[in-house]
């Protein structure tokens, strides 16, 4: 159990949140010792507490865990939905659904999961012009569904896309937004197609970016098509595949 100690409660608080990398309200804290001002320098003590993942934050990274555990199994006409930690198990038999009956299916799933994280959700799905349909998720937490680093809702995308591929008859392209992260994240996107171009053209040497979802790869791709520089392609399987930024030979 990691103890944390400060001159004051609420210093102890920060200096735990920043070492775990947690926000407050996806945290557990119990003050041991309140800690005292002293007199004039004597009798005075740091104050003391514990801080912890909360189990909301535990069970979202149970849904990470989960991304590994679809990879490792074979595709079936039985669909897994979320392991037992996350959700009640529940394995259906399904025949392949129309695009409307799949995407429906989808909702009620993310509705599910939403819950078991202690953070229930409205979901509403909107169509894109570009035959892409967004789920947004309305919640009241949602850190929670977010997750370090966007984390927590990249193991959800990937899940759901997994999840529509199993049971829609036709392919479709589906994406999850918590709040206005998805619209934040593409503005940090553009910014990191610009920079790792930028870097690829003064070095030399190719760029390999983290691993993310296949929407925000097709992002930079995009972004960086029409740079007659650099060029693009992804490697890995995953949901750990991953861009590659890299001059272009004609100019090397």
């Amino acid at each position: 159990m990691p103890i944390y100690e400060a001159a004051t409660i609420d210093e102890a608080v920060q200096l735990g949140l920043a070492d775990l990398g947690l926000a407050k309200d996806q945290v557990e804290i119990e003050i041991l010792e309140e800690g005292k001002k002293g007199f004039l320098g004597m009798g005075r003590k740091n104050a003391r507490l514990s801080i912890q993942p909360s189990i909301s934050e535990k069970i979202s990274e149970t849904v990470e865990q989960t991304v590994e555990e679809i990879l490792e199994e074979e595709p079936t006409a039985e669909i897994e939905v979320v392991n037992e930690t996350i959700l009640e198990e529940k394995t259906e038999e399904v025949s392949e659904l129309g695009d409307e009956a799949a995407l429906t299916e989808l909702a009620v799933y993310l509705t599910e999961i939403s819950k078991q994280l202690d953070a229930p959700a409205l979901v509403k799905m909107e169509r894109e012009s570009n035959n892409m349909v967004v789920f947004h998720l309305e919640t009241q937490k949602q850190g929670l569904l977010i997750g370090k680093h966007g984390k927590t809702l990249n193991a959800l995308q990937y899940l759901a896309q997994v999840f529509i591929h199993r049971l829609a008859r036709n392919k479709l392209s589906v994406v999850v937004n918590v709040g206005n992260y998805r619209e934040k994240r593409q503005e940090i996107i553009q910014r990191l197609a610009d920079r790792t171009a930028e870097k690829v053209k003064r070095t030399g040497q190719p760029v390999f970016l983290e691993p993310m979802p296949a929407f925000e790869r097709k992002q930079i791709h995009a972004a960086l098509s029409k740079d007659e520089h650099v060029k693009t392609h992804s490697e890995g399987e995953e949901p750990y595949r991953y861009l590659v930024v890299e001059p272009a030979k004609k100019y090397y």
